[in-house]
């Protein structure tokens, strides 16, 4: 029997955009069933029993789906992406991993905890913090962004400080969240974007600006060409789609004296400069992704732990002073009636089920599911009889796990 059309939704308000057109070819001539759907038209169903998307009344199904969502509308669209999520579909970027990308302060925490090199950045809330803060990123010129933005939107190159307090203070007078960040002068002009598909960079290509314009998004009228990334670059723009759970990103790397910057991470970026500079068909590379994991849900294992009453994850930093380093897990926890330690970060890497002679080292981090009261219980013990040192026990995953693998 013939194997249905993967059903493809690309949920976009651009149906004519070059990138919208490009994705929507490629998969019609692989043989999808592509629809294009503005997600400001789906109506959004909670009843006892059923999760529906409806468009003009009537019930719309995908396999799989693709969110190009602008920034305006980035609540609304999140909430669609969540409703198809917990229908089974296949999101190719999940909801939660748009939020993080389209919020640079959220973006550069997470990122920043695993190691990414980044421009020095502060986020401002008060005025009379804007001095210091500009001193802290290195003073002189810098760059002062809108939290949330793109495309080179809300993003304005100060030349000296008191320049710098002018405009910030002006754009926390009309409410916004406004970051100071490190100006790289050797990069001026210029950056690198790399296209990521899955766990492969597919495409890349170097920007320049034009004029007096620092900013060099090809929708600024900004000029590309080919670029043949060296290996530190790939890993940077890899690990920081992974680390934001992004499945396609573009990656905006800054070229800086000590290896490449890590600048931003869009979650819809845009094929018609890249495709052009690169000479890829990255969009095929997308649909080839697209048909590989249509039949795939990633699950939010955070639910799931907390599903069953009275149970969750506590998440326990060992320091390098801790009493049971070169200790084993069964030893560590001989006293309790389960082993609760489902997983081990170790160096950024994750062990799953870490056997029990495992040996505990600084610096990890334990993953531990059970009881919360009697867990918390029994931790506190540890720490008060044993003199571990332990600190900083969080009764969340603290992380995407999903990130770590």
């Amino acid at each position: 029997m013939q194997q249905s059309a993967v059903r493809f939704g690309i949920l976009s308000r651009g149906p004519r955009l070059f990138s919208t057109r490009r994705l929507v070819d490629e998969g019609r001539a692989r043989g999808l069933d592509v629809r294009v759907v503005d997600p400001l038209l789906l109506t959004l169903g909670v009843t006892d029993d059923d999760l529906q998307v409806t468009l003009r009344g009537h019930p719309i199904h995908f396999d799989a789906v693709l969110p190009r969502i602008g920034y305006s509308i980035t609540r609304h669209g999140v909430a669609v992406l969540r409703h198809f999520e917990r229908q089974g579909v296949a999101c190719v970027n999940s909801s939660q991993a748009v939020l993080r990308s389209r919020d640079k302060l959220h973006a550069t925490q997470a990122l920043s905890r695993h190691g990414i090199a980044m421009p020095k950045t502060v986020y401002v809330r008060d005025p009379r913090d804007i001095d210091s803060a500009i001193q802290r990123v290195g003073g002189g010129s810098v760059v002062v962004k809108v939290t949330e933005g793109t495309q080179g939107n809300g993003v304005i190159l100060c030349h000296n400080p008191p320049e710098a307090r002018r405009i910030v203070e002006a754009m926390l007078r009309t409410g916004v969240n406004v970051i100071i960040q490190q100006y790289i002068r050797e990069s001026h002009g210029t950056d690198v974007r790399m296209l990521v598909v899955g766990d492969e960079v597919v495409a890349a290509m170097r920007r320049r600006s034009r004029g007096d314009e620092f900013r060099s998004n090809y929708h600024l009228n900004g000029t590309v060409e080919q670029f043949s990334p060296p290996d530190e670059y790939v890993r940077t723009a890899l690990d920081a789609a992974r680390i934001l759970g992004l499945n396609v990103a573009g990656v905006d790397l800054l070229d800086g004296r000590d290896g490449p910057l890590l600048l931003e991470v869009n979650s819809s970026p845009g094929l018609q400069g890249i495709e052009e500079a690169s000479k890829v068909n990255v969009a095929s590379k997308i649909i080839e992704y697209v048909i590989e994991s249509a039949h795939f849900s990633p699950t939010n294992l955070e639910p799931l732990m907390r599903s069953r009453k009275g149970h969750g994850v506590l998440r326990l930093p060992i320091p390098t002073s801790a009493g049971v380093i070169g200790k084993s897990l069964e030893v560590m926890f001989s006293d309790f009636e389960n082993m609760p330690t489902f997983a081990l970060v170790r160096h950024d890497s994750l062990i799953w089920l870490p056997p029990p002679d495992t040996l505990i080292e600084g610096g990890d981090e334990l993953l531990c599911f059970g009881p919360l009261r009697s867990l918390r219980a029994y931790l506190s013990n540890l720490l008060t009889e044993k003199a571990m040192g332990m600190v900083s026990i969080d009764p969340g995953f603290g992380q995407d796990i999903r990130n770590l693998m």
